[in-house]
């Protein structure tokens, strides 16, 4: 769910090879007007997402089933520009846009707007985890993974959910072994303050009390000490998991750092052929590409070399699991235009 990169050539006298980067494919809906960008109507993405509206399950997916794919378009279009990308259940821009390839699974429209609207569906989840919302994240992740299982950023963001349910787990027994420890204290110290409120009396009553108000302070003073010790492990308990769950938020996907763009092929300019190119390649864990090769292109194998030799000079800062750079597969399509052809 990438970046798309554009190459443009002018043909007045001698070819120029002019590169054009960012253009995106013209894409034919069912309905009967054009497909909107999905990238401009997310725009301000970062901002809060809506509150989540808790909804069945069972009528939403009647609701889509019966609604047409024109339907199904305005709808999504009206929920992108309501910034519900992918809550509440039911009732989002995701949902609506994978009801259309349901109906029509080669619909382009929502391809493309699944495709560019992915990323900012991945930082509403990160917001949904970061309120601890946990079972309405992991609705999200299911729904971005409807859309693209393949893609990487749902194993940052599973994994980002496992230590946000482990640190919340953590931090609730801790405050328990608090409360327990600060009610063992208590006990301890109304220990103490009956032994020395029955010292008086024993003396009183026995030849020999200093040994028995003596036995009886130590007892309150060894069930004091045990309780504070209590409670200083539960704080070191407490402390050890948010650093480690520090150390787990060092996640983030591989981040383009240098795009070499690909040389448009003679032949094709001088043709006119216009096309794009879908690589899948692995960004290594120092950040440089290997295993480039083509997934499909449009005309077949016109571009693919030019694709090719391009994303193999990328360089990527590389994605980070729990702190610690790792390797992982990405997809790009690269697009050859001509100029003066949008």
């Amino acid at each position: 769910m990438g970046d798309k990169f554009v190459v443009a050539a002018s043909r007045a006298g001698a070819i120029g090879l002019v590169i054009v980067l960012g253009g995106i494919l013209a894409a034919c809906s069912g309905s009967s007007g054009p497909a909107p960008t999905a990238a401009s109507k997310v725009a301000a993405a970062g901002a809060a997402k809506p509150g989540v509206v808790k909804q069945s399950s069972a009528q939403p997916a009647n609701r889509l089933q019966a609604m047409t794919v024109d339907q199904l378009m305005s709808a999504a279009q009206k929920a992108l520009k309501d910034n519900r990308l992918v809550a509440p259940a039911g009732d989002n821009a995701f949902e609506y846009y994978l009801a259309v390839l349901k109906k029509h699974p080669n619909n382009r429209a929502a391809q493309d707007a699944l495709r560019e609207t992915f990323p900012y569906g991945a930082q509403s989840v990160d917001q949904t985890i970061n309120q601890k919302d946990f079972s309405e994240a992991q609705r999200e992740i299911d729904l971005l993974a409807a859309a693209d299982p393949t893609n990487y950023t749902l194993t940052i963001l599973r994994s980002k959910l496992d230590a946000a349910r482990k640190l919340a787990a953590q931090q609730q027994a801790a405050q328990t072994a608090q409360q327990q420890a600060a009610r063992a204290a208590n006990s301890a110290e109304k220990a103490r303050l009956a032994a020395a409120a029955s010292a008086p009396k024993a003396q009183t009553q026995t030849t020999s009390p200093q040994p028995q108000a003596a036995a009886l302070q130590q007892q309150a003073q060894a069930a004091a000490l045990k309780q504070q010790q209590e409670a200083a492990a539960a704080l070191r308990q407490q402390q050890a998991a948010q650093a480690a769950q520090a150390a787990r938020s060092l996640n983030r996907d591989a981040q383009i750092v240098r795009q070499v763009p690909p040389r448009y092929p003679l032949e094709a300019a001088r043709d006119g052929e216009q096309g794009w190119v879908d690589v899948e390649f692995t960004v290594n864990a120092d950040g440089t590409v290997s295993n480039a090769h083509v997934t499909n292109s449009d005309p077949p194998q016109v571009f693919d070399r030019a694709a090719l030799e391009a994303v193999s000079r990328w360089r990527f800062k590389p994605a980070l699991i729990n702190g610690t750079a790792t390797a992982v597969v990405l997809k790009r399509r690269v697009e050859f235009k001509l100029a003066g052809n949008g």
